[in-house]
This record gives C-alpha cells, sequence and structure tokens, in this order.
C-alpha cells in the first residue's frame, strides 16, 4: 500500500537527508521537536518505516543494536563505513563480500540468500582528533 504523501512525511525526509549520518529516530524526533514541528514520535517512527520500505532511506542496526536509518544515496544493494564517534557514513561496493555471500550460500544449499555488511570504525577525522587528544600523531587509540 502506497504511503500517503504529508507534510509530516516530508519534513521527517528533509530532517533525515540533514543529518550527517545514520541516526536514530529518537534522535531525528529530537531534531524535529526542538524546531517545533509538532511531529510525535510515532509519525517519525511511521515516516521512517515506509521511507525504508521503499528505498529512500538504508536502515541498519548499532553496535548497541538500534534501529538507525539515512537518506539513500545509492539505489540498489550496497554496505556502508560507519563512524562510531561522529556517524559519518560511505556507501562502498564489496564485490569480495558478494561473491563469498553467494558462495557460502550454494555449499549449504541456499536459494535467494541476502546479506547485510555494515563496517563500524572511526573515519579520517576522528582518527586525528583521538591523534591529536591523546598527543600521539603516530597511531589512533
Amino acid at each position: 500500500m502506497a504511503q500517503r504523501n504529508t507534510w509530516q512525511r516530508e519534513r521527517v525526509r528533509t530532517a533525515l537527508g540533514d543529518a550527517p549520518g545514520f541516526i536514530s529516530a529518537q534522535s531525528l524526533h529530537a531534531v524535529l521537536r526542538d524546531e517545533d514541528t509538532g511531529i510525535g514520535l510515532a509519525t517519525v517512527y511511521r515516516a521512517l518505516a515506509s521511507l525504508a520500505d521503499e528505498g529512500a532511506a538504508d536502515t541498519l542496526h548499532g553496535p548497541d543494536g538500534e534501529s538507525l536509518y539515512r537518506a539513500c544515496e545509492t539505489s540498489g544493494h550496497h554496505h556502508h563505513l560507519i563512524c562510531r564517534p561522529c556517524g559519518a557514513t560511505v556507501e562502498i561496493a564489496a564485490t569480495p563480500v558478494e561473491q563469498w555471500a553467494r558462495s557460502v550460500a550454494q555449499q549449504h544449499g541456499y536459494t535467494d540468500a541476502e546479506h547485510v555488511v555494515d563496517i563500524f570504525g572511526r573515519c579520517p577525522e576522528c582518527t586525528a582528533r583521538a591523534r591529536a587528544a591523546s598527543g600521539d600523531g603516530n597511531r589512533a587509540r
């Protein structure tokens, strides 16, 4: 069933696009609340689920298991590098992962296999900040 396009849904879409990386529904709601939009948390959750279903938003589970969302930049299957400290995200192709997933599925007789691979780490800017904060210009902690 197609989702009705309301001003609230469009405002959630815009706020998601303005976010610097993946963001939780709670955090996105806080941004909208601070802007005095009057958009409720349930509306944010519904809009994000709808955007993810139609491919307009990426969704993943963060290291703590919370669902995170981001405006999708690439159509089709892709993976992400995600900075744990700041949330910066890079969409990546991962041909070796795709080949490995198909091979493992075939080895075990599986068909129509799907997978999700997201890599969490520290982006170059956060690595540089960590090095500067520790006084160690040679390695990140």
